[in-house]
């Protein structure tokens, strides 16, 4: 069973850095997609960037410039560096991911992510 695992989470102020991790253990295929969603209080969940195994990556437009999505060798790992961190970035995060060739989706428990101003 895929079970995925964030870590890094935590309270910074305004300015600083955080990088998220998210490890995906319970099988020995790659996924096609990783990706980080957050959802605040009260809000949707949201895209906040994505890569493919190509290492093709997509960002939505609050975080670019600010924060990089990487895959780690063994393309069962996502990372997100966030730098800058803004207090609207506060959020509950959620590590993704796909396999087109099952169809499957697949969530992490979430890390929490709280900027302070």
């Amino acid at each position: 069973q895929v079970q995925l695992v964030e870590s890094g989470g935590g309270l910074v102020q305004a300015g600083g850095s955080l990088r998220l991790s998210c490890v995906a253990s319970g099988s020995i295929f790659r996924f096609n997609v990783m990706a980080w969603y957050r959802q605040a209080p009260g809000k949707q969940r949201e895209l906040v960037a994505d890569i493919n195994s190509g290492g093709s990556t997509n960002y939505t437009d609050s975080v670019k410039g600010r924060f990089t999505i990487s895959r780690g060798n063994a393309l069962n790992t996502v990372y997100l560096q966030m730098n800058s961190l803004k207090p609207e970035d506060t959020a509950n995060y959620y590590c993704y991911a796909h396999r087109t060739w099952e169809g499957n989706d697949y969530w992490g428990q979430g890390t929490q992510v709280t900027v302070s101003s």
